[in-house]
């Protein structure tokens, strides 16, 4: 009798998993992670890790390729993690992160990340756009992303607040980008957002506020202009730093070339922020943190 074919086998999908986790310093960390890994098929493809003196914190960030699903390994994780006193996340890695940018009139910084978005593979998916004005709902529509005109005044700050918080929450909104969003954000707010909220300003404070800072700076002839992206707190522009950037200038330069040159490092300095981010490469230490690029 012929043989019958033999059945065709199928090889499972191997996921790229990213994992981050900090806990008290102390040893066998990397030795108990890298086996559990192992134990579900992992293969680790990049590992990153560092033991801060200052604090006795561990921290890592591991990239591995395994055919474990979700519900096999959030459970080996979690039992893995009481042991070490570990806060942990475990994501698809590359996956695009739902993203919400606030504006207000400057659309340097917007037009970035939609642009980098589309054009070389920045890990989020703009879902909504806010405003207090109408400036850049043209600019949005360019992209096709929603706009929402949200004004805010003294008297209803607490009202746009809440209209923004729900609409957070119905769009599953994962991080907000503050892209020149020149309002003050209420404690309640920094706090709801904590840990998801990014913002970009120029680095002349403390030394030059409040309006025209970049002809104070032109003023006083400064020779470095600078960008900070960092965490959104209650202290005002004064949360933990992701990234910052600088360009040297000298006294042929202008006002206007001050402040052109100020918008290119600002849109730098916000794009690896965002970028660093969503690729889960920024992990909290206490009012710092620790980037793995």
């Amino acid at each position: 009798m012929p043989t019958a074919p033999a059945a065709p086998t199928t090889t499972p999908t191997a996921t790229p998993w990213v994992l981050t986790l900090s806990c008290p310093d102390r040893p066998g960390i990397v030795h108990a992670v890298a086996g559990l890994l192992a134990e579900h098929g992992g293969n680790i493809t990049e590992s990153q890790q560092f033991g801060d003196p200052l604090t006795g914190l561990f921290f890592m960030r591991v990239q591995v390729s395994s055919t474990a699903a979700r519900r096999d390994l959030e459970p080996a994780l979690a039992e893995l993690a009481a042991r070490f006193a570990m806060t942990w996340t475990l994501d698809v890695a590359g996956r695009p992160i739902r993203t919400l940018v606030l504006g207000s009139t400057a659309a340097h910084c917007l037009n970035d990340l939609a642009f980098r978005q589309r054009s070389e593979n920045l890990p989020i998916e703009i879902v909504a756009v806010v405003s207090n004005h109408t400036v850049l709902a043209d600019l949005a529509r360019f992209y096709d992303i929603g706009f929402h005109h949200i004004p805010v005044t003294a008297a209803t700050k607490a009202a746009a607040e809440a209209q923004l918080l729900a609409l957070i929450d119905e769009l599953d909104v994962e991080l907000v980008v503050l892209a020149r969003y020149m309002q003050i954000l209420s404690d309640d707010l920094c706090r709801a957002l904590a840990g998801r909220i990014i913002n970009i300003h120029h680095s002349f404070l403390p030394s030059f506020k409040g309006a025209r800072p970049y002809a104070q700076a032109h003023d006083r002839g400064v020779k470095l202009i600078g960008a900070t992206a960092h965490y959104v707190t209650g202290d005002l522009d004064e949360g933990p730093i992701i990234e910052q950037d600088v360009e040297r200038v000298d006294h042929t330069r202008g006002v206007d070339d001050l402040v052109a040159l100020g918008q290119d490092v600002e849109r730098r300095a916000l794009a690896k922020a965002v970028r660093w981010h969503a690729e889960h490469r920024v992990l909290l230490d206490g009012h710092r943190t620790v980037v793995f690029r």
